[in-house]
């Protein structure tokens, strides 16, 4: 009963007030439990959660009145699953960020978080064919061997790498920087309903939450976050997809890079990932030897 309690007090104060997993546990090491809220002083809870004291006192006000819906009821009339934090569905990698999501929403094939093996696939928004032709020699090999592909359904190489491993009998997850009331980019919708009922969509935003400019670099942190490794098939030096490898890369994990024509601005980031040190692949058997290598050394 306490943790039904808990998980409907979690999911109506994420649905007023998004917050990540440290936010929250700041906010409850200093309240206790959700109950307090109530009367919690709108100055204090500003304190606590580091905003002004009308947005205090609207998080406070929202919040009480939406504990009189059902919130996770809502959801689930939606085909959407919360996952908080504390969830055997959670995936445990998560966990190693340095902020966590407090909650994440999932449609379609939950299964998909529980694989063993996921392998972020990832690029420019504006990739040319020379994408395309990589991820049909790397995606393959990873399907074949029961690697998810994650990637975030963005224009470009993300799309490209779902449609990829779909196309080969694959699994493949897409991190959303949205809520699921909305589809973005426009051009990916059917990509987007179909893979909510085959595939997995996943976000951190609740369903009401519209996509913002700063919600993809915290998208990627998920994305590099779920996956064992990066593939960075096309990006210029100044992109999101560096973001990503950043995130990567202060976690230990490889990144491996496609190398690109020295005459395509897409391949300006590439490049200098190679030099920097990125692992260079031309075929996804390539990256099975590498992780395998790694496995054996550790």
């Amino acid at each position: 009963m306490t943790n039904n309690i808990f998980l409907k007090s979690l999911l109506t104060l994420h649905h007023v007030y998004p917050l990540t997993l440290n936010k929250l546990r700041q906010l409850l090491q200093n309240i206790d439990t959700f109950e307090q809220l109530e009367t919690t002083p709108v100055s204090y809870l500003a304190q606590l959660l580091n905003i002004d004291e009308k947005k205090a006192f609207s998080v406070r006000e929202n919040y009480m009145q939406a504990l009189n819906r059902n919130i996770e009821q809502e959801y689930d009339k939606c085909n959407i699953l919360a996952i908080p934090f504390n969830s055997k569905n959670y995936p445990e990698k998560l966990l190693q960020l340095v902020d966590p999501p407090a909650v994440l929403y999932a449609k379609g094939d939950i299964s998909l978080l529980h694989y063993d093996k996921k392998i972020a696939c990832i690029g420019s928004r504006k990739a040319t064919v020379y994408s395309s032709q990589a991820l049909h020699e790397i995606i393959p090999p990873l399907t074949e061997n029961q690697y998810v592909i994650v990637s975030g359904l963005a224009k470009g190489a993300d799309s490209l790498a779902h449609r990829a491993a779909i196309h080969y009998g694959g699994k493949t997850i897409a991190v959303l920087g949205h809520g699921f009331n909305y589809i973005y980019p426009k051009c990916n919708e059917d990509l987007a309903r179909y893979m909510a009922k085959k595939q997995l969509l996943l976000t951190e935003y609740p369903p009401h939450t519209g996509p913002q400019k700063w919600h993809f670099p915290m998208r990627n942190r998920i994305i590099s976050g779920l996956s064992d490794a990066l593939v960075v098939t096309e990006a210029a030096v100044k992109s999101g997809t560096l973001i990503t490898t950043e995130h990567a890369l202060e976690h230990g994990k490889d990144v491996f890079v496609v190398p690109g024509p020295i005459t395509s601005n897409e391949s300006t980031g590439t490049n200098k990932l190679l030099r920097e040190g990125a692992i260079p692949i031309w075929n996804g058997q390539q990256i099975i030897d590498e992780m395998q290598m790694f496995q054996i050394k550790n």
